[in-house]
């Protein structure tokens, strides 16, 4: 009975008041869409990630990880070891003389790596971006929502109570019976907008703290990607000495 009075409310209310509800029900709607998205996006991140991340630190060598991270086209972390990886073999296809004992050549070839773990540091860096927008994406229309909606739902609350107050005007009543039906069709719109808002907030609350733990995992793993890098560098050429 109550949802028959609450759709009774709604069909009776004026024109304003029922364009508000419509603008309501589109954020909601597009809300819970993105809510959707982003919780299967970033759980599919998480999980993922964290298979990757396990799986790199068993690797006997880069080239077996970066299979393993093609496979995992969900993870963020496997997605910028590819694109540092990439830049890694560039690197070492640059066509410097790996075998030559030349002193000096050795000394260019060293040179000519580390320069290279600039490009690799760019690289990464960017992917970094790439990944915290792509994460990040659709997530401040929640915020935008959660802040709108309860001003528009309080909007077609005060016009509805503004068109009331004239009908009792016009009418020459004050009486709870005609005063009544037309406050509860405003207040209509106060309680649907908090019922959009609410979620939103909560929603956008949450994918942005997982979104800044999956950054400084990304982070992270950048660091020790670039380390072990530089590690593998130097300990090449101590073995050509």
């Amino acid at each position: 009975m109550q949802q028959i009075n609450l759709i009774n409310m709604i069909s009776n209310a004026g024109l304003m008041v029922q364009f508000v509800l419509l603008m309501l029900l589109f954020f909601s709607i597009t809300s819970w869409a993105i809510i959707l998205i982003k919780y299967r996006y970033i759980k599919r991140a998480y999980q993922e990630s964290a298979v990757f991340t396990e799986l790199f630190w068993k690797s006997k060598d880069l080239s077996n990880a970066y299979r393993q991270a093609k496979e995992l086209q969900g993870s963020p972390i496997a997605r910028i070891f590819r694109i540092g990886y990439v830049e890694l073999k560039k690197i070492s296809q640059s066509g410097m003389s790996e075998g030559s004992d030349n002193s000096q050549e050795r000394s260019t070839a060293l040179g000519a790596r580390f320069a290279g773990m600039d490009n690799i540091k760019l690289a990464l860096r960017r992917a970094i971006n790439t990944e915290t927008t792509r994460m990040t994406q659709m997530v401040p229309f929640l915020a935008t929502t959660g802040n709108t909606t309860p001003f528009i739902g309080l909007f077609g609350t005060v016009w509805g109570i503004m068109n009331s107050f004239h009908g009792i005007g016009m009418r020459g009543s004050a009486s709870l019976a005609v005063v009544a039906p037309g406050i509860s069709e405003a207040l209509v719109a106060t309680a649907a907008g908090l019922a959009v808002a609410i979620p939103a907030v909560i929603a956008f609350n949450y994918f942005m703290q997982k979104i800044k733990i999956l950054e400084s995992e990304l982070n992270s793993f950048s660091a020790d990607f670039l380390n072990i890098i530089e590690r593998d560098i130097l300990l090449m050429e101590r073995g050509r000495r």
